[in-house]
């Protein structure tokens, strides 16, 4: 389910794939260290050794990496969600592999999470570009959620877009609380999240048995 980007086919495309990837780490490690509003476009050119100019080839503004970032969120949903019908795999686990995949991101550092909730509480232009990718965002899982009732393994009585908005807001708020702490809870605490609300997501034919605290059997060890 990870996202594969497609691999720049002449030597060009390919340096300028690497100086993008070298701005946006760059100013993802200055946002986490200094912070949103502290952080400069010339901090973020000369952390990765480019010049001033260059940054503006690539994004309009500093405002954009963290659009990018969303970005990057996005292309993970959409693979998940085009890949959803065809596996094989039962949702509940298909949604615990997706939710890990997109915090890997955040996992490397927890300040990013931070930055992010700082630039949508003080920047009106993030806020306006992460409402669209949260739309976004919450329409793709949508898209997964669906593909559960189809088959029988999630309630058909919620509301697809409903549901898939309140598993972002869990999710979200998950790695906002464990980026308070940033020790090695996050994925716990993605578990955990996941567990309590597939108990009302499951539907009643097929949660009896499945992997979850819903089951009443199991090896021993669900709670």
């Amino acid at each position: 389910m990870t996202a594969t980007l497609a691999i720049p086919s002449s030597r060009r495309e390919r340096r300028s794939a690497e100086l993008r990837e070298r701005l946006f780490r760059a100013a993802l490690g200055l946002l986490a260290h200094k912070g949103y509003a502290e952080t400069t476009v010339e901090d973020i050119t000369n952390a990765a050794d480019v010049g001033k100019g260059t940054f503006f080839n690539y994004f309009p503004s500093k405002d954009h990496i963290l659009a990018a970032f969303g970005r990057m969120q996005i292309e993970k949903l959409q693979i998940a969600a085009d890949a959803v019908e065809a596996s094989k795999i039962p949702i509940r686990d298909f949604l615990q592999n997706l939710a890990l995949e997109l915090i890997s991101e955040p996992a490397r550092n927890p300040a990013i999470v931070r930055v992010l909730v700082q630039a949508n509480v003080s920047n009106a232009p993030v806020r306006e570009a992460m409402r669209d990718i949260h739309a976004k965002a919450t329409a793709l899982l949508g898209q997964i959620v669906k593909v559960g009732q189809d088959r029988g393994e999630i309630r058909k009585d919620l509301n697809a877009q409903e549901t898939a908005q309140t598993l972002r807001q869990s999710l979200l708020g998950a790695m906002l609380i464990w980026s308070l702490y940033g020790d090695g809870s996050l994925e716990a605490r993605i578990e955990t999240a996941i567990n309590v609300l597939w108990n009302g997501l499951a539907a009643r034919t097929t949660s009896r048995g499945a992997r979850g605290p819903r089951s009443k059997k199991g090896n021993g060890n669900e709670t």
